[in-house]
């Protein structure tokens, strides 16, 4: 089984400790580099064929909003906990926004609750 990818993109360049996250519950992480990162989530999972995609910035939306538009994928936005990223996932959302949060821990039950959900 191929293991599940995450595309991350932070509006300030960041994401490092959420990508640790993914690559422990056995995720690849896409970590899209430099500020203004979370605009280019869509095009980011859409290259790479991902399984979802995580957006960080100070509203939680513009990244998810803009991949949900472009690319049609199922997004939820204005998350501000690691249990709403969760439950996002396991009601079909691919794209998830939040305001800035970048922790080991949320990468990691995101991907597990994937993993979880739709392989397990």
């Amino acid at each position: 089984m191929e293991p599940v990818k995450v595309v991350i993109g932070d509006r300030l360049g960041k994401g490092q400790k959420v990508a640790l996250g993914v690559e422990k519950a056995g995720g690849i992480p896409i970590l899209i580099p430099g500020v203004g990162a979370d605009m280019k989530v869509g095009d980011v999972m859409n290259k790479e064929q991902a399984d979802f995609g995580i957006s960080f910035c100070g509203s939680g939306g513009a990244g998810a909003i803009t991949a949900q538009t472009k690319y049609k994928y199922p997004a939820e936005f204005g998350l501000r906990s690691i249990d709403a990223g969760v439950t996002a996932i396991k009601n079909g959302k691919k794209v998830v926004g939040f305001g800035f949060m970048d922790s080991e821990e949320l990468g990691k039950r995101l991907t597990e609750a994937y993993v979880n959900t739709y392989r397990g």
